[in-house]
């Protein structure tokens, strides 16, 4: 196809298959995300449509990576290329361009909202945020009784975090959202938080980010639950938003920012002073890790698993066709695993141990990401075309997933066994991993 061709059939992709709502702007410069509000899922989708409506294909690297800005850059994919471009494949250093894992300049991860939010307080303060994301690799997500995979859900709670961080860092966060109380009283509580807040306070809400339709959105949940921390500005109608786990910081309208706020899909708040900050006892980040670390599986492949065969049985009156929302919010999931690159680093450093080897098990995070994305494309595959035969591409995918994950641990135990050995009394007792 020419690219005038491949244009028109992402035009009819979105307009006649997906029923896409927002293509007054379409076009080749129009903007996948802010424009056409296109998420990572439905870039996914236009990927599988123009697969199966018109034989097109792209590699899989592009479909895990989705280096795709607008609609000119979608077209790009389905043309030929002369030359291959070369990705950094190290987010952590950013490449090879600067100091690597042992200077000063490296990429920040940001992949759970609550912990970019207290963690920001701890760069503000001088001090290693690193060890905290120990717990975020396997954060806990949930599976609804219909077998879909939830990264929100009643029952997850963010205490364990919040016990954890006093411990490490001797901050209080204390929980200023009460949910025997109404949205009305709550949000009065809010503004007075925000109103007398000290210089190195923070005010954290969360808010349905899609109900700030201003703000980038990679992941277009509806509803979307997030994190994020407010503060005054000099204008009463204005206020400051920042947000650190999406790196954006600017004024929004308070009212907008409200009505995210008094949405009935969300509800929750913390408080907390950076001043109280100070650096973890080694004891203590030697009982964080054991307390986070699940060495023996890998909870989310085995949940994608339990997913994929239920739909596969028809457990409950479910079937192949309900597997694509089933399996939605894995890339929101999925975006949690790279923070092994903090684990490998903070231990990588402390050991001063080779920095090109340090790049080397960022390569295998980032395979373990893309082997997950590319696993959500084969269930969604599966699931709008109904073929049972490709199932096994799914499980094939999920063990491959579940190799590199297996491999990235027992690398990850065995320096963390070394960093023990050189910092930590041998007379401290394991701990078993809570549950959480």
């Amino acid at each position: 196809m020419t690219s005038d061709e491949t244009l028109e059939a992402i035009h009819t992709v979105l307009s006649e298959h997906m029923m896409h709502q927002h293509l007054d702007g379409f076009g080749p410069e129009a903007r996948l995300n802010e424009d056409l509000y296109l998420d990572s899922v439905l870039i996914l989708q236009i990927f599988l449509n123009l697969e199966l409506e018109y034989g097109l294909s792209v590699p899989e690297e592009a479909i895990a990576r989705q280096d795709v800005q607008t609609v000119a850059d979608l077209v790009a994919l389905y043309q030929p290329k002369a030359t291959a471009t070369v990705v950094p494949s190290f987010p952590l250093t950013g490449g090879t361009t600067d100091e690597g894992v042992h200077g000063e300049a490296y990429y920040d991860i940001k992949v759970h909202c609550f912990v970019s939010c207290v963690c920001d307080g701890l760069k503000r303060q001088g001090l290693d945020h690193r060890p905290f994301y120990f717990g975020v690799w396997d954060a806990k997500f949930a599976m609804s009784d219909r077998f879909q995979l939830l990264y929100h859900a009643p029952d997850i709670t963010q205490e364990f975090f919040r016990a954890w961080f006093q411990r490490l860092y001797g901050v209080a966060v204390r929980e200023w959202y009460d949910p025997d109380i109404s949205k009305s009283d709550n949000l009065a509580v809010m503004l007075d938080l925000v109103r007398r807040r000290k210089e190195t306070g923070s005010v954290m809400v969360m808010l349905d980010m899609f109900h700030l339709p201003e703000r980038e959105n990679k992941f277009n949940q509806n509803p979307f639950p997030h994190y994020l921390m407010l503060q005054e500005t000099a204008d009463p109608d204005t206020w400051f938003v920042y947000d650190p786990d999406y790196r954006w910081e600017g004024e929004i309208s308070r009212d907008k920012v409200i009505h995210a706020v008094m949405q009935p899909t969300v509800g929750g708040g913390y408080v907390f002073d950076n001043a109280e900050a100070h650096a973890p006892d080694a004891k203590d980040l030697k009982a964080y890790f054991e307390a986070c670390f699940v060495r023996d599986n890998n909870p989310l492949t085995d949940a994608v698993r339990e997913i994929v065969t239920a739909h596969l049985g028809g457990r409950g009156g479910i079937g192949l066709s309900d597997l694509s929302a089933a399996v939605r919010e894995l890339p929101v999931i999925t975006i949690r695993k790279y923070a092994y690159e903090h684990g490998f680093a903070f231990f990588w450093r402390a050991l001063k141990l080779p920095a090109r080897e340090f790049e080397g098990w960022c390569d295998e995070i980032e395979a373990l990401v893309q082997a997950l994305k590319a696993l959500h494309y084969d269930c969604m595959k599966l699931s709008q075309t109904g073929e049972r035969a490709l199932a096994a591409p799914v499980f094939e995918r999920l063990a491959e997933a579940d190799r590199i994950e297996t491999k990235l641990k027992g690398k990850l135990a065995e320096i963390f066994d070394l960093w023990c050995d050189q910092n930590v009394p041998a007379d401290i007792p394991m701990l078993k991993r809570v549950a959480r």
